[in-house]
């Protein structure tokens, strides 16, 4: 399940330039939404929301929390690996590339609307990009100076009140209120099975209450089994949706389909 790119944005009341699909310096909150999407050759194709797990063991030492600065890069991999493993160099780093920059300068939201992009951190792992300076890396002064903390992104999950994907009462350009929308789930390969997926979507329900939202919703690729299997023992169920019905839904490949599926904010 995934619309789009990713990028990082604040809450309404931040200026346009401020956030990332990854959030900003002062932990500003982060959005997941692109400006424009890249035009690559068929290197490859989108897989939507391949990364949940079916029995899952929760991990304690995973921590969820709003994507920072610090975070973009390795949320946009994590992205880019997940959504499009087939890509191959030099699209696949041109792709990160594009993602990362996006997440820089960061999209404003609609005025009413919030957007964050959650993500799971591995306190255990040491970050998967640091970068080599002169010194000593086992000086703890020297680690702290140069920010090389032991974190590293296992999983993304993006969450916000625009409703680009929700279908509409009216106009096209009349969007729906009180429904948050969650995208781009993803976890790396090798932190699956942890509980990753079910830990993100639960704080982005968490999330969605606090900004007073009365139920979630998302798309799910059909032939996802796995994802399916989790979204529904959450809570989420496939609502139909009519045939002839005009309102926006992610177009990633060329025949890829969707369930729509929601649930109650749970009262927490």
């Amino acid at each position: 399940m995934m619309p789009p790119a990713l990028s990082l944005s604040r809450s309404p009341s931040s200026s346009a330039s401020a956030s990332p699909p990854y959030p900003g310096l002062r932990s500003a909150v982060v959005a997941v939404r692109h400006r424009h999407r890249p035009s690559f050759p068929a290197a490859g194709i989108c897989c939507a929301s391949p990364a949940v797990e079916l029995l899952p063991s929760l991990s304690p030492d995973i921590l969820v929390r709003d994507a920072r600065l610090e975070d973009c890069w390795e949320v946009a991999d994590t992205h880019c690996s997940s959504f499009f493993p087939d890509y191959t160099f030099p699209l696949d780093l041109v792709l990160r590339i594009d993602r990362y920059i996006a997440l820089l300068s960061g999209f404003s939201v609609p005025p009413g609307c919030m957007r964050t992009c959650l993500v799971a951190v591995n306190t255990n792992a040491l970050s998967r990009s640091i970068s080599i300076e002169c010194g000593d890396l086992r000086d703890a002064d020297f680690q702290e100076k140069h920010g090389l903390s032991k974190v590293s992104i296992a999983g993304i999950l993006t969450v916000d009140t625009v409703a680009d994907y929700l279908p509409r009462k009216g106009p096209l350009k009349q969007r729906r209120t009180g429904i948050a929308y969650i995208a781009n789930v993803a976890v790396r390969k090798e932190e699956r099975r942890k509980g990753i997926a079910k830990m993100l979507v639960a704080e982005a329900e968490a999330r969605a209450k606090s900004w007073g939202c009365r139920s979630m919703a998302l798309h799910c690729d059909v032939n996802n089994l796995a994802a399916l299997h989790l979204y529904k023992k959450l809570g989420y169920k496939c609502i139909p949706v009519p045939q002839d019905a005009k309102w926006p839904e992610p177009k990633i490949a060329q025949g890829l389909r969707y369930n729509f599926m929601m649930k109650l904010v749970p009262k927490m």
